[in-house]
């Protein structure tokens, strides 16, 4: 009988008509300069064929019959640019907003800053800390417009940490009493070695692709002076081992030398901000081969959250005065340096993330800055391993690479302020070969 059966079905796929397989949609770019993500010079004219989501050739004259055609027009061709470092779901609304107003109403506005953060020319985003799983899974179903998004989730904190956004009357906190932030997902509060292993598993079993612990004091939390190191090393390395487990890393909050050795002790493969560290810290992380998520903060009056002499201004000062000094001392000792915005509570400062990479040519020039904010970008990102939601290259325009793209009016490693501005500057904005706009032909 088995037999019998298999000889049928065999007979009725050999009768069975052959279904005609559609081929993936191609888009042809002719006669543009690639910047290819790396730091080398702008190619010659040449042309980039993208086939369904990855770039299938680069070569004047690529074969694409019936492809869709956009005239570059000798404009330059460049790698969707990375933020990594972004609260996508904090961005744009006030902090007391976001402390009290129902989470539906929060996550509508963060997907409309994931759509404005993509029309920017942000086609990839590390998310540090936020209730984001739902709005990446709106994202990547085609739901929603946006980035795309690796996420923490909720930041883990210690009592009194830079993630503790409860109110004084609500301390002491009866046992098991969670604050209106973790239960939204925002924060979570551990305060022992057991508990930080617990909060982590929770955030990599919800889809974590990497883990993000406070370790130091912060400039927009209430309770912590910016010089307070937070968490031991053993609470530290639980947090470590757990991500470990999963095959991704632990990335820390931290400003101060103090803060960051013990992150480095407990295993931390990722420092962000760091703006106040000093020369020897600083050779620790070369030595560890360590990331160092540097964000270019100075005084220049975008961020005005803060009133002139209060608390969080008086530390948001201070972290300021370091960034010149970290920012050398990244160079210096080669360290590998991402580049992120840490956009927070604003929705001007969120319109303004293009304007801080344009900052970088304070410290790099302008090909380095690109660089920085494309391929080497994305090796950070690289870092969850098999907790990647995106496999494929990333952060580069090469044969194979996933099609995250930007035509360019002008030149940006010539003229970095050109990000500054996508709106007029970036004609073609490109994600995983899906065109979101194209001004060319109007």
């Amino acid at each position: 009988m088995k037999t019998l059966l298999a000889a049928l079905v065999a007979a009725l796929a050999l009768a069975a008509p052959a279904v005609a397989q559609t081929p993936p949609p191609e888009t042809l770019f002719r006669n543009v300069r690639v910047f290819d993500g790396t730091g080398a010079p702008l190619s010659a004219p040449t042309d980039v064929l993208v086939r369904g989501n990855v770039i299938a050739a680069i070569g004047s004259g690529a074969a694409a019959p019936g492809a869709t055609v956009i005239e570059g027009g000798g404009r330059t061709l460049m790698p969707g640019l990375i933020d990594a470092h972004t609260h996508i779901m904090f961005s744009t609304l006030p902090q007391a907003a976001l402390l009290t107003a129902d989470i539906g109403f929060v996550s509508i506005a963060a997907a409309r800053a994931a759509e404005d953060m993509l029309m920017r020319g942000f086609t990839s985003a590390r998310d540090l800390g936020g209730p984001v799983f739902g709005l990446k899974q709106a994202i990547d179903a085609g739901l929603a417009t946006g980035p795309r998004i690796w996420p923490s989730g909720a930041f883990i904190s210690q009592t009194g940490g830079h993630g503790d956004f409860r109110l004084p009357n609500e301390l002491p906190a009866a046992p098991g009493n969670f604050g209106y932030a973790d239960r939204i997902g925002a924060a979570a509060i551990a305060d022992d070695a057991t508990m930080v292993r617990t909060r982590a598993r929770e955030q990599l079993a919800l889809g974590a692709t990497q883990i993000k612990l406070m370790a130091g004091g912060g400039v927009s939390s209430s309770y912590d002076p910016l010089d307070v190191t937070q968490y031991t090393e053993a609470e530290l390395r639980a947090g470590v081992e757990a991500a470990e487990n999963w095959g991704t890393y632990v990335t820390v909050h931290a400003y101060t030398p103090r803060a960051v050795r013990q992150a480095l002790a407990a295993g931390v493969r990722c420092i962000d901000h760091g703006n106040m560290l000093d020369d020897a810290t600083a050779k620790l992380m070369a030595d560890k081969g360590v990331w160092w998520s540097l964000q270019p903060f100075t005084d220049d009056g975008s961020d005005s959250r803060f009133a002139e002499g209060s608390p969080n201004r008086i530390k948001q000062l201070t972290m300021y005065a370091g960034t010149d000094t970290a920012y050398a001392l990244a160079r210096k000792y080669r360290i590998k340096t991402a580049w992120g915005t840490d956009i927070l509570f604003s929705a001007a400062a969120a319109r303004g993330q293009g304007q801080l990479l344009a900052k970088m040519v304070k410290w790099y020039t302008p090909a380095e800055a690109l660089t920085i904010a494309t391929s080497g970008n994305a090796a950070l990102l690289a870092l969850s391993g098999p907790r990647n939601p995106y496999p494929g290259r990333l952060g580069v325009v090469a044969t194979g690479a996933l099609a995250d793209l930007i035509l360019v009016e002008g030149d940006p490693t010539q003229d970095l302020a050109l990000v500054a501005d996508a709106a007029k500057n970036f004609v073609v904005i490109m994600k995983d070969g899906k065109v979101y706009k194209n001004t060319v032909s109007r």
